[in-house]
C-alpha cells in the first residue's frame, strides 16, 4: 500500500498547513478533540504542538503500515496509525473494514485523503440516534458520495459525517485540527 509521489506531496503540504499556521483559537482554547473524545468522559491528554521554528514530526511509510497492521489484526473494523497527536491538531492513518455511526466534531475541522479503497462518504444532514441498542447513529438529509483512492474530502467544524458502506476496506490520512475563531 505505498502512496505515490502526488500522495506523499499531499500529505507534506497537509502536515505544513496544519502545523505552520495555528489558528489563535488553537493557541489559547481547548484542545484538538480525539476520536470518541467528549463522547465517553474526558479525552486523554495531549502533548502541546511544537513550538514555532521546532524540527518537524516524521514517520516512515513502514512504521505507519507496520503500527496500522497490527492495530488491524486487533481490530478489523476500525484502526489506526498515529502521525501526529497534540493539543491543536491530530494526524492519523485510518483503516475501516466496515461502516461505523455518524459522529460530528465540535470545534475541529477535518480533512480526510483516501489512500486506498473506497466507501460510500455521507456528509451534512443531521445525526439521527437510533432507540434501539447496539444500532448505530445514521444522518438524515446529508449528501451521500463514494470515495476512492486519491479523493479527498474536507469536513467543516462541526458536521455530521459517516462511512455509511465501506467495499470491502477503506485507508485515509485524517488531518483534524482547530477551527478558527469567527
Amino acid at each position: 500500500m505505498r502512496t505515490n509521489r502526488l500522495s506523499a506531496a499531499f500529505i507534506a503540504a497537509t502536515v505544513m498547513a496544519v502545523t505552520v499556521q495555528t489558528p489563535a483559537r488553537a493557541r489559547q482554547g481547548a484542545p484538538a478533540q480525539g476520536r470518541g473524545a467528549g463522547q465517553r468522559g474526558e479525552a486523554a491528554p495531549v502533548a502541546p504542538a511544537p513550538p514555532p521554528g521546532a524540527a518537524g514530526i516524521y514517520k516512515s511509510h513502514d512504521e505507519l503500515m507496520a503500527v496500522l497492521a497490527a492495530a488491524t489484526r486487533a481490530n478489523a473494523d476500525m484502526s489506526t496509525s498515529a502521525i501526529a497527536l497534540t493539543d491543536q491538531y491530530r494526524l492519523n492513518i485510518v483503516r475501516r473494514g466496515k461502516g461505523a455511526g455518524a459522529i460530528a466534531h465540535a470545534g475541529n475541522t477535518e480533512v480526510h485523503y483516501i489512500i486506498d479503497g473506497a466507501a460510500t462518504f455521507v456528509t451534512g444532514g443531521t445525526i439521527a440516534r437510533p432507540a434501539a441498542q447496539g444500532a448505530v447513529a445514521a444522518i438524515e438529509g446529508g449528501v451521500s458520495r463514494h470515495v476512492a483512492k486519491g479523493d479527498v474530502v474536507v469536513i467543516p467544524e462541526n458536521s455530521p459525517h459517516w462511512y455509511k458502506d465501506v467495499d470491502g476496506s477503506i485507508t485515509y490520512l485524517e488531518v483534524r485540527f482547530l477551527a478558527p475563531a469567527r
